[in-house]
């Protein structure tokens, strides 16, 4: 399972966003994390230029904005990690 946040450099929301995954992962050491910057890919840009942070779940958004633990806690639990 891979989980990816999808931000930007000076985003206080994306820091946050940051925190809570990286709490939340501590419990599922099994899962992979990453983070891109909407900046480096001018696809991510124009898709998500007004919807920073996301964070994806195998590829697919599982929230936009802000991310809520025990949603991304029920999330991994039921995806088996």
């Amino acid at each position: 399972m891979h989980v990816t946040l999808l931000g930007k450099p000076g985003c206080h929301l994306c820091d946050d966003a940051r925190a809570t995954v990286q709490r939340v992962l501590v419990d599922h050491p099994s899962v992979r994390f990453d983070e891109r910057s909407i900046l480096d890919d001018a696809d991510l840009l124009e898709r998500y230029v007004e919807e920073i942070p996301v964070v994806l779940i195998d590829d697919r958004v599982h929230t936009i904005w802000r991310v809520d633990e025990s949603r991304l806690r029920a999330a991994l639990a039921e995806a088996g990690a």
